[in-house]
């Protein structure tokens, strides 16, 4: 297979992706480079070393084992120590306690952040929002947001804290992993699982997101239900890359590591996305979903009511019990759900754009109780395990 190119706009060109979830994939850049008959032979084809990355425990059965083994030019293992990252970052956190967060019961949102003017990538503009757990324990989960201008240089980011699940807002990412490309649109999620080396490039400018972190566990399709055979969300849906290449000698390069919420770096001489084949089920991968227009993003802790705005709420009911369905279109609300009850960062609750006015989109809320006849009621007030709404927008 060849090498994907850029073409005259920045973007990558046409990407080949494999479809399905949990599937056990191969993938091979040159033909004849997977192994035949063994994962480890003695002697590779191309002279390539083989290397496996392990999902899960070495010994888990075999349903809930994930593993993929990569066969690249150089193993990752060739770098100089680890060190502690030269300016560090202060606002990624994986251990929520009293030192590092604050809980409250009162309803949150903020208003879409703006893209900083200084020159930021991907991981000095990724930032915690609020979590619960502790990736040191490996249960939990962390929330966060990213925007950034630039696109990473001479650099590859290693989460081994947990999976990251990426949806971009504004601007697409074309993200390079150790097991090929992938181009993420708004609209669409991508998932990096723990341990893999990723690099991420911004071919429209500015860009803008939300990341789900999850410490422990991996991400998995929820069971059918009551839906039946057809449910919502298909395993053809998902898409992994195809395998993707280069062989360069870059002095300097730098691997970061996430490894307890703090950064750490580490020298190296050549590209970590080397792997001309492989194969498994331990992969990258993402899904494609409607598009949505950029918004904010709100907080509803555990047992904390929300629900319809007071102008939505009129509106909905006003329409009375023969109104037909109203479609809302061109736009999604996305939802990262917990029954953990998050703590709240602390530049998360001083952030300027905090919208201190949220609770009072409910207050001009009013009785319609009648004791001489029912009212239909076509909206809902809640009160649920806890939930961070995002890409909405208050009355929406």
């Amino acid at each position: 297979m060849e090498k994907p190119s850029r073409d005259d706009s920045g973007g990558w060109a046409e990407l080949e992706y494999q479809s399905g979830f949990g599937n056990h994939f191969s993938s091979e850049a040159l033909p004849g480079a997977l192994p035949t008959g063994q994962n480890n032979p003695l002697l590779c084809p191309y002279g390539l070393y083989a290397e496996q990355i392990s999902g899960t425990a070495f010994t888990a059965p075999r349903k809930q084992n994930q593993r993929s083994w990569l066969y690249r030019i150089k193993p990752s293992v060739t770098h100089e120590p680890f060190h502690p990252r030269i300016p560090g970052h202060k606002h990624l956190v994986s251990e929520f306690n009293q030192l590092t967060s604050s809980v409250t019961p009162t309803q949150l949102r903020w208003k879409p952040a703006d893209v900083p003017d200084a020159p930021t990538d991907f991981i000095d503009g990724l930032y915690t929002i609020c979590g619960a757990g502790s990736s040191f324990l490996r249960h939990g989960y962390a929330i966060h947001m990213y925007a950034a201008n630039k696109s990473m240089d001479g650099c590859a980011f290693c989460n081994a804290d947990g999976d990251f699940l990426i949806v971009p807002q504004k601007g697409r990412l074309l993200i390079t992993t150790e097991c090929g490309k992938l181009q993420v649109s708004p609209g669409e999620m991508v998932v990096l699982p723990q341990g893999f080396r990723f690099a991420i490039d911004l071919p429209d400018g500015p860009s803008r997101g939300y990341v789900a972190e999850v410490f422990g566990t991996h991400f998995q399709l929820p069971e059918l239900g009551p839906i039946g055979a057809n449910g919502l969300a298909s395993p053809r849906d998902f898409l992994a890359p195809t395998a993707w290449f280069e062989e360069s000698f870059l002095p300097g390069y730098t691997i970061v590591q996430k490894f307890g919420g703090e950064l750490f770096t580490a020298k190296q001489d050549f590209s970590p996305f080397n792997v001309v084949a492989w194969h498994g089920n331990y992969v990258p991968y993402k899904a494609k979903a409607d598009g949505f227009l950029p918004g904010g993003a709100s907080l509803h802790s555990c047992m904390t009511p929300h629900g319809p705005d007071t102008k939505t709420y009129e509106a909905t009911i006003a329409r009375g019990e023969d109104a037909e369905p109203l479609r809302i279109s061109g736009t999604v609300a996305f939802m990262f759900e917990s029954s953990l009850i998050p703590r709240v960062c602390p530049w998360a609750l001083e952030s300027p754009n905090v919208d201190a006015d949220y609770y009072r989109c409910w207050i001009g809320l009013r009785s319609h109780f009648s004791c001489n006849g029912r009212q239909a009621v076509n909206s809902s007030l809640t009160a649920n395990s806890g939930e961070v709404l995002l890409g909405d927008k208050c009355g929406a």
